[in-house]
């Protein structure tokens, strides 16, 4: 009977002492002890960027480094959609580090005279995030701040657009579809040909190798559809050789492609020593396109412009 009695006492002690335990760490957890008093941000950007550092100091003063609620600091910035996901992680006793993840807006979206920005997987982010910077896209209909696009072309556009490199993403003016594919249009006149929205970081850099060489002075177009074979067009009656030769095509050239290029190679590190074959346009290029009998005219290439091929194995 008292050995019965000793066991129900030692499992009451127990109990008791779990049960303080677990009221006193409730008692820590909300105390001044741990509470968030120095708040780092980082990846905040644009111009609501001073609004959005505001909401998440000011939520994060409310916590304590044993109870991060990242619910919490997510309705703080549910208002600005260029938000897309929070990390947060403590420093006891008094640190909390936020990292923000934003999906900013790679294009205005122009429907019936009407703007909205748009992030490159298709969220519409609204007026609010409009700069005259951004490249302009064609829509049918007017969506809300908030909705996800679903049309397909459009979405094309926008993978295009958000695999741009950051120095020539003020370059496009617009992207729309035409008789070759998706057409990305420079605010210089250049045309590059995309055709569709499938491997666009190896078309930017295809493009970018193809405007690093000499031969590509004075073109109009880059048709960069097979990354592997890209090809620079000329107006008619034009080429490299007769481009060189003009001081007009030579102002052309400086506007359209030495700018590009120059962007281009900063921004993705890239150049004509990053292919594996002959450099595109020189005389090995070409003297291994015509031992191999192929034909180095692109097949859609207008039929108004002459095109120059300058194959690369990269991409």
């Amino acid at each position: 009977m008292w050995g019965r009695r000793r066991t129900r006492i030692a499992l009451i002690c127990v109990l008791a002492s779990l049960l303080l335990g677990a009221g006193g760490f409730l008692a820590l957890r909300h105390s001044p002890l741990v509470a968030v008093r120095h708040v780092q941000l980082s990846g905040v950007h644009g111009a609501e960027a001073p609004a959005i550092e505001a909401a998440l100091v000011a939520a994060a003063r409310h916590l304590s480094t044993l109870d991060v609620r990242t619910g919490a600091l997510r309705a703080a910035v549910a208002p600005f959609r260029v938000v897309r996901e929070l990390k947060a992680v403590p420093s006891f006793p008094h640190g909390l580090h936020i990292e923000v993840v934003e999906q900013l807006p790679v294009a205005a979206l122009l429907v019936g005279g009407q703007r909205t920005a748009v992030a490159a997987d298709g969220v519409v982010l609204g007026p609010g995030l409009l700069s005259s910077s951004l490249p302009s896209l064609a829509g049918a209909f007017e969506p809300s701040a908030g909705q996800h696009l679903h049309d397909p072309t459009l979405l094309a556009s926008l993978a295009v657009l958000g695999a741009a490199p950051s120095a020539l993403a003020k370059r496009v003016q617009r992207v729309y579809p035409g008789g070759e594919g998706l057409t990305v249009a420079m605010r210089n006149g250049l045309l590059v040909y995309f055709g569709d929205g499938a491997r666009p970081h190896a078309k930017w850099l295809s493009l970018a190798r193809v405007l690093a060489e000499e031969s590509s002075a004075g073109a109009s177009y880059v048709d960069v559809r097979l990354p592997a074979r890209p090809a620079a067009g000329f107006p008619a009656g034009a080429g490299p050789a007769v481009a060189a030769s003009s001081s007009e095509q030579a102002s052309t050239s400086e506007s359209t492609v030495g700018a590009l290029a120059a962007g281009l190679n900063g921004s993705t590190g890239a150049g004509t020593s990053t292919s594996t074959g002959p450099p595109p346009g020189s005389a090995a290029a070409e003297a291994a396109e015509s031992g191999s009998g192929k034909s180095t005219e692109s097949a859609s290439a207008p039929s108004s412009e002459a095109p120059s091929e300058a194959p690369t194995s990269g991409g």
